[in-house]
Protein backbone atom coordinates (compact mmCIF):
# COMPACT_ATOMS: atom_id res chain seq x y z
CA UNK A 1 0.00 0.00 0.00
CA UNK A 2 1.51 3.63 -1.01
CA UNK A 3 0.26 6.44 1.28
CA UNK A 4 0.88 10.17 0.24
CA UNK A 5 0.64 12.83 3.31
CA UNK A 6 -0.33 16.18 2.05
CA UNK A 7 -0.24 19.78 4.32
CA UNK A 8 -3.50 20.93 3.71
CA UNK A 9 -4.79 23.42 6.17
CA UNK A 10 -7.75 24.36 3.91
CA UNK A 11 -10.45 22.43 2.68
CA UNK A 12 -9.51 20.88 -0.60
CA UNK A 13 -10.79 20.37 -4.20
CA UNK A 14 -10.41 16.33 -3.95
CA UNK A 15 -10.45 15.17 -8.07
CA UNK A 16 -10.38 11.50 -8.40
CA UNK A 17 -10.27 9.21 -11.83
CA UNK A 18 -9.82 5.41 -11.77
CA UNK A 19 -11.53 3.22 -14.22
CA UNK A 20 -12.45 -0.07 -11.95
CA UNK A 21 -11.82 -0.68 -7.71
CA UNK A 22 -13.38 0.74 -5.20
CA UNK A 23 -13.17 4.16 -3.94
CA UNK A 24 -13.49 5.86 -0.37
CA UNK A 25 -13.56 8.96 0.56
CA UNK A 26 -13.82 10.37 4.39
CA UNK A 27 -13.49 13.81 5.87
CA UNK A 28 -11.74 14.31 8.77
CA UNK A 29 -10.81 17.34 11.43
CA UNK A 30 -6.73 18.32 10.98
CA UNK A 31 -4.74 20.11 8.96
CA UNK A 32 -3.72 16.65 6.48
CA UNK A 33 -4.97 15.12 3.57
CA UNK A 34 -3.85 11.33 2.79
CA UNK A 35 -4.31 9.89 -0.21
CA UNK A 36 -3.71 5.76 0.46
CA UNK A 37 -3.59 3.41 -2.93
CA UNK A 38 -3.92 -0.19 -2.82
CA UNK A 39 -3.67 -2.75 -5.53
CA UNK A 40 -1.42 -3.77 -8.71
CA UNK A 41 1.72 -2.59 -8.04
CA UNK A 42 2.19 -1.13 -11.57
CA UNK A 43 -1.80 0.54 -11.21
CA UNK A 44 -0.29 2.07 -8.53
CA UNK A 45 3.54 3.21 -9.77
CA UNK A 46 1.18 4.89 -12.74
CA UNK A 47 -1.29 6.37 -10.76
CA UNK A 48 -0.49 10.51 -10.23
CA UNK A 49 -0.84 12.05 -6.94
CA UNK A 50 -0.23 15.83 -6.46
CA UNK A 51 -1.55 18.83 -4.63
CA UNK A 52 -2.33 21.74 -7.57
CA UNK A 53 -2.98 24.41 -5.20
CA UNK A 54 -6.08 23.76 -3.33
CA UNK A 55 -6.79 20.88 -5.63
CA UNK A 56 -5.55 17.64 -4.55
CA UNK A 57 -5.55 15.27 -7.79
CA UNK A 58 -5.33 11.17 -7.98
CA UNK A 59 -4.96 9.75 -11.50
CA UNK A 60 -4.73 6.57 -13.48
CA UNK A 61 -2.71 8.04 -16.52
CA UNK A 62 -3.74 5.93 -19.83
CA UNK A 63 -6.82 6.35 -22.73
CA UNK A 64 -9.69 7.87 -21.91
CA UNK A 65 -13.35 6.36 -22.05
CA UNK A 66 -16.36 7.86 -22.79
CA UNK A 67 -16.74 9.21 -19.92
CA UNK A 68 -13.82 11.14 -19.71
CA UNK A 69 -12.07 8.71 -17.77
CA UNK A 70 -9.47 6.28 -17.90
CA UNK A 71 -10.66 3.13 -19.12
CA UNK A 72 -7.27 0.80 -19.44
CA UNK A 73 -3.19 1.06 -19.60
CA UNK A 74 -1.37 -1.20 -20.70
CA UNK A 75 -2.04 -4.90 -20.66
CA UNK A 76 -4.53 -4.06 -18.08
CA UNK A 77 -8.08 -4.36 -18.78
CA UNK A 78 -10.95 -3.43 -16.42
CA UNK A 79 -12.41 -6.69 -14.65
CA UNK A 80 -8.53 -7.60 -14.44
CA UNK A 81 -6.85 -5.26 -12.53
CA UNK A 82 -8.41 -2.55 -9.99
CA UNK A 83 -7.45 0.03 -8.36
CA UNK A 84 -8.11 1.03 -4.82
CA UNK A 85 -8.21 4.66 -3.31
CA UNK A 86 -8.68 6.45 0.02
CA UNK A 87 -8.73 9.59 0.24
CA UNK A 88 -8.76 11.60 3.97
CA UNK A 89 -9.20 15.20 3.50
CA UNK A 90 -10.38 18.59 5.52
CA UNK A 91 -14.36 18.43 6.70
CA UNK A 92 -15.89 20.90 3.93
CA UNK A 93 -13.87 19.54 0.83
CA UNK A 94 -15.50 18.99 -2.28
CA UNK A 95 -15.11 15.81 -4.33
CA UNK A 96 -15.45 14.91 -8.53
CA UNK A 97 -15.32 11.45 -9.32
CA UNK A 98 -15.09 9.85 -12.08
CA UNK A 99 -15.00 6.04 -13.00
CA UNK A 100 -16.35 3.10 -14.98
CA UNK A 101 -16.93 0.96 -12.41
CA UNK A 102 -15.53 1.49 -9.09
CA UNK A 103 -17.77 1.76 -6.41
CA UNK A 104 -17.60 4.67 -4.28
CA UNK A 105 -18.60 5.48 -0.71
CA UNK A 106 -18.11 9.36 1.37
CA UNK A 107 -18.14 9.99 4.51
CA UNK A 108 -18.37 13.10 6.69
CA UNK A 109 -19.29 16.82 5.57
CA UNK A 110 -18.53 17.41 2.03
CA UNK A 111 -19.13 21.22 0.53
CA UNK A 112 -19.87 19.68 -2.96
CA UNK A 113 -19.96 16.78 -4.83
CA UNK A 114 -19.77 15.47 -8.42
CA UNK A 115 -19.83 11.96 -9.83
CA UNK A 116 -19.78 10.00 -13.29
CA UNK A 117 -19.86 6.16 -13.24
CA UNK A 118 -20.98 3.87 -16.01
CA UNK A 119 -21.79 0.90 -13.59
CA UNK A 120 -19.98 1.49 -10.31
CA UNK A 121 -22.71 2.42 -7.20
CA UNK A 122 -22.61 5.58 -5.00
CA UNK A 123 -23.30 5.59 -1.24
CA UNK A 124 -23.12 9.27 0.84
CA UNK A 125 -23.29 9.06 4.41
CA UNK A 126 -22.49 12.45 5.32
CA UNK A 127 -23.92 15.79 4.45
CA UNK A 128 -23.23 17.56 0.88
CA UNK A 129 -23.32 21.43 2.11
CA UNK A 130 -23.68 22.56 -1.18
CA UNK A 131 -24.66 20.88 -4.77
CA UNK A 132 -24.59 17.23 -5.97
CA UNK A 133 -24.43 15.84 -9.27
CA UNK A 134 -24.24 12.88 -10.41
CA UNK A 135 -24.49 10.67 -13.68
CA UNK A 136 -24.79 6.96 -13.63
CA UNK A 137 -25.33 4.27 -16.29
CA UNK A 138 -26.51 1.38 -14.20
CA UNK A 139 -25.15 1.84 -10.80
CA UNK A 140 -27.63 2.83 -7.99
CA UNK A 141 -27.20 5.68 -5.88
CA UNK A 142 -27.61 6.55 -2.79
CA UNK A 143 -27.06 9.84 -1.03
CA UNK A 144 -27.74 11.13 2.49
CA UNK A 145 -28.10 15.08 3.24
CA UNK A 146 -27.95 17.64 0.06
CA UNK A 147 -28.80 20.96 1.89
CA UNK A 148 -27.95 22.47 -1.66
CA UNK A 149 -29.50 21.71 -5.18
CA UNK A 150 -29.60 17.84 -7.01
CA UNK A 151 -28.83 16.96 -10.54
CA UNK A 152 -29.12 13.01 -11.50
CA UNK A 153 -28.82 11.47 -14.83
CA UNK A 154 -29.13 7.95 -14.68
CA UNK A 155 -30.38 5.59 -17.32
CA UNK A 156 -31.16 2.01 -15.48
CA UNK A 157 -29.85 2.99 -11.98
CA UNK A 158 -31.55 4.09 -8.81
CA UNK A 159 -31.30 7.08 -7.07
CA UNK A 160 -32.37 7.58 -3.42
CA UNK A 161 -31.64 10.29 -1.38
CA UNK A 162 -33.20 11.03 2.36
CA UNK A 163 -33.50 15.06 2.01
CA UNK A 164 -32.85 18.02 -0.69
CA UNK A 165 -32.75 21.38 0.71
CA UNK A 166 -32.92 23.29 -2.98
CA UNK A 167 -34.57 21.97 -5.81
CA UNK A 168 -34.09 18.56 -7.82
CA UNK A 169 -33.54 18.25 -11.27
CA UNK A 170 -33.75 14.09 -12.23
CA UNK A 171 -33.63 12.52 -15.59
CA UNK A 172 -34.04 8.53 -15.54
CA UNK A 173 -34.89 5.84 -18.27
CA UNK A 174 -35.89 3.18 -16.65
CA UNK A 175 -34.33 3.35 -12.50
CA UNK A 176 -35.97 4.81 -9.79
CA UNK A 177 -35.68 8.23 -8.40
CA UNK A 178 -37.11 7.98 -4.68
CA UNK A 179 -36.86 11.86 -2.58
CA UNK A 180 -37.70 11.24 0.71
CA UNK A 181 -37.67 14.44 1.90
CA UNK A 182 -37.44 18.17 0.34
CA UNK A 183 -38.85 21.17 1.82
CA UNK A 184 -38.57 23.90 -1.22
CA UNK A 185 -37.37 24.94 -5.16
CA UNK A 186 -38.40 22.82 -7.49
CA UNK A 187 -38.16 19.35 -8.22
CA UNK A 188 -38.43 18.32 -12.15
CA UNK A 189 -38.67 14.33 -12.67
CA UNK A 190 -38.65 12.95 -15.74
CA UNK A 191 -38.66 9.18 -16.59
CA UNK A 192 -39.59 6.77 -19.14
CA UNK A 193 -40.38 3.20 -16.88
CA UNK A 194 -39.04 4.00 -13.42
CA UNK A 195 -40.93 5.00 -10.92
CA UNK A 196 -40.59 8.53 -8.79
CA UNK A 197 -41.27 9.27 -5.05
CA UNK A 198 -41.45 12.87 -3.71
CA UNK A 199 -41.50 13.39 -0.21
CA UNK A 200 -42.47 16.80 1.23
CA UNK A 201 -41.44 17.92 4.14
CA UNK A 202 -44.01 19.57 6.60
CA UNK A 203 -44.91 23.15 6.61
CA UNK A 204 -44.08 23.46 2.38
CA UNK A 205 -46.47 25.24 0.57
CA UNK A 206 -47.22 22.79 -2.37
CA UNK A 207 -47.96 23.08 -6.43
CA UNK A 208 -47.71 19.56 -8.19
CA UNK A 209 -47.96 18.82 -12.02
CA UNK A 210 -47.89 15.60 -12.53
CA UNK A 211 -48.31 13.30 -15.63
CA UNK A 212 -48.25 9.68 -16.83
CA UNK A 213 -48.95 7.77 -20.05
CA UNK A 214 -49.68 4.15 -18.33
CA UNK A 215 -48.66 4.45 -15.23
CA UNK A 216 -50.21 5.13 -11.90
CA UNK A 217 -50.22 8.39 -10.36
CA UNK A 218 -50.69 8.86 -6.54
CA UNK A 219 -50.66 11.60 -4.15
CA UNK A 220 -51.35 12.85 -0.51
CA UNK A 221 -51.28 16.09 -1.28
CA UNK A 222 -54.01 18.00 -4.20
CA UNK A 223 -52.22 17.92 -7.52
CA UNK A 224 -52.41 21.14 -9.39
CA UNK A 225 -52.02 25.08 -7.99
CA UNK A 226 -54.82 25.42 -5.62
CA UNK A 227 -54.43 28.76 -4.17
CA UNK A 228 -56.20 27.57 -1.01
CA UNK A 229 -53.30 24.96 0.06
CA UNK A 230 -51.09 28.07 0.03
CA UNK A 231 -50.35 29.72 2.78
CA UNK A 232 -48.60 33.37 3.89
CA UNK A 233 -45.60 31.56 5.46
CA UNK A 234 -43.60 28.61 4.74
CA UNK A 235 -41.18 27.60 1.93
CA UNK A 236 -42.50 27.03 -1.66
CA UNK A 237 -41.72 23.82 -3.23
CA UNK A 238 -43.18 23.37 -6.82
CA UNK A 239 -42.82 19.55 -7.95
CA UNK A 240 -43.22 18.72 -12.30
CA UNK A 241 -42.95 15.21 -12.98
CA UNK A 242 -43.50 13.30 -16.34
CA UNK A 243 -43.33 9.30 -16.72
CA UNK A 244 -44.32 7.07 -19.63
CA UNK A 245 -44.73 3.94 -17.88
CA UNK A 246 -43.58 4.14 -14.45
CA UNK A 247 -45.74 5.15 -11.59
CA UNK A 248 -45.39 9.02 -10.11
CA UNK A 249 -45.72 9.33 -6.08
CA UNK A 250 -45.92 12.15 -4.04
CA UNK A 251 -46.13 11.52 -0.18
CA UNK A 252 -45.96 13.82 3.27
CA UNK A 253 -42.27 12.86 4.53
CA UNK A 254 -42.01 11.63 7.76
Amino acid sequence: MAARPFHTPEPVELEIKIPAGDIEVETVDGTESTIELDGNERLVEQTRVELIGNRLVVELDGGKGPFGITIAIGDFAIGRSQLRVRARVPHGSSAALSTATADMRLRGRLAALETKSASGDLTVEGEIAGDAHVKTVSGDARLRTVGGSLTVQSVSGDVTVSSVGQGVTAKSVSGDVRIESTRQGKVTVQSVSGDIEVGVAAGSNLDVDAGSVSGDLTSEVALGSDIGNIGPDGPMLVVRGKTVSGDFKVFRAA
